[in-house]
């Protein structure tokens, strides 16, 4: 099965910024960009043929409902042969996603890299919100176990619904460095990019300060163990992101997520 990308350019639950809907043609123009090239740090040619895939982005059409798009999309992949490597958008889109990974894999362990908990059962009045994704995954039963990672936003409601759910939550506050996490999977590994310090990531409608940095972010990635059914890279916004410097971060991280693939089959 081929990591196989996967543009959803979805932004319409964001609160406070829009943007998050430009970002997968940014990030396949990152991933050309000649600043740099195609290979992993672990010497993998993610250019090379049957390396990766492409399914080009979805549309979302008037007559259809976004979750239903996002999950007929995540299915056509799977049918296809292809572990989804999913661009967002914003986070909402992960509940979908993951419905469809279910669906298909049983119920999976989620690896959650972000600033924020995004376990509100309702933000805004929208329980679909991208504040929201990981309490509709819960509920649902789509999960058995959600590990997540750089927290740094958590409300008194978002405590409660750590407890109510059993997250494993590992907050910014009791950083001690990098660490390896085994999970026995099938796992779906969900990537905000606002879990970076924004000195490294200007590019992000929510920036919180006291992130983790890009070297720490990869060499977890890097040092993950477990099957990777599919992941996602949510929350990129082009329009906050001129240099690109965002955009290449981005890039990155998509190639070792390849990489992790290719690693945890």
């Amino acid at each position: 099965m081929i990591p196989t990308l996967l543009g959803v350019p979805f932004d319409a639950t964001s609160s406070f910024q829009r943007g998050a809907a430009l970002a997968p043609p940014a990030i396949r123009e990152s991933l050309r960009r000649a600043s740099s090239n195609s290979w992993t740090e672990d010497g993998i040619d993610v250019a090379e043929p049957g390396r990766l895939a492409d399914a080009g982005d979805l549309a979302f059409p008037p007559d259809r409902f976004w979750t239903e798009v996002v999950e007929h999309g995540v299915t056509r992949v799977l049918d296809q042969g292809g572990r989804p490597l999913i661009l967002g958008g914003d986070h909402a889109i992960t509940f979908p996603a993951v419905k469809a990974i279910a669906a298909r894999h049983g119920k999976v362990e989620i690896l959650h890299f972000d600033a924020h908990g995004d376990l509100y059962d309702s933000y805004e009045g929208e329980r679909l919100s991208h504040a929201c994704p990981f309490a509709r995954i819960m509920e649902a039963g789509l999960a058995t176990r959600l590990v997540q990672v750089g927290i740094r936003t958590l409300t008194a409601h978002q405590r409660a619904q750590i407890e109510r759910f059993g997250v494993e939550t590992h907050e910014m506050r009791t950083w001690e460095g990098a660490f390896p996490v085994r999970l026995v999977g099938p796992v779906y590994l969900s990537l905000d990019l606002d879990v970076l310090d924004p000195a490294f990531v200007p590019g992000i409608s929510h920036p919180e300060p006291g992130g983790l940095s890009v070297r720490e972010l990869t060499a977890m990635i890097q040092k993950f163990e477990g099957p990777i059914v599919a992941a996602d890279l949510v929350e990129y916004n082009p329009l906050n992101d001129p240099s690109p410097r965002t955009g290449l971060v981005a890039a990155k991280l998509v190639k070792e997520l390849v990489a992790a693939f290719e690693r945890n089959r």
